[in-house]
């Protein structure tokens, strides 16, 4: 059984930072390329960083230079470091994992809320 586990999420105030974890179990994990992608709502889902199993990155605009994607293929787990935290980056954060069409995986998802 494949379970994707988010936690870090929180309340902070704009500036401030949060790192997100998200476990990974269930899977050969150093094979899966992950992801984070956020909900805000109204709003569709979007990818926000992702890191391939060979540990290649890419980011969306809005979290170039803010945030930073890694994964420790020992502990099965994909970090997002999230910096200087805007308002605008309110969101429910998901973890992807991914290594085909058939083994893609989302975890549950963690509330992160910037506001003064």
């Amino acid at each position: 059984q494949v379970q994707l586990v988010e936690s870090g999420g929180g309340l902070v105030q704009p500036g401030e930072s949060l790192r997100l974890s998200c476990a990974a179990s269930g899977i050969i994990f150093s094979i899966y390329d992950m992801g984070w992608y956020r909900q805000a709502p109204g709003k569709q889902r979007e990818l926000v960083a992702h890191i391939n199993s060979a540990g290649s990155t890419n980011y969306a605009d809005s979290a170039k230079g803010r945030f930073t994607i890694s994964r420790d293929n020992a502990k099965n787990t994909v970090y997002l470091q999230m910096n200087s935290l805007k308002p605008e980056d309110t969101a429910i954060y998901y973890c992807n994992s991914r290594a085909s069409i058939r083994h893609d995986f989302w975890g549950q998802g963690t509330q992160v809320t910037v506001s003064a």
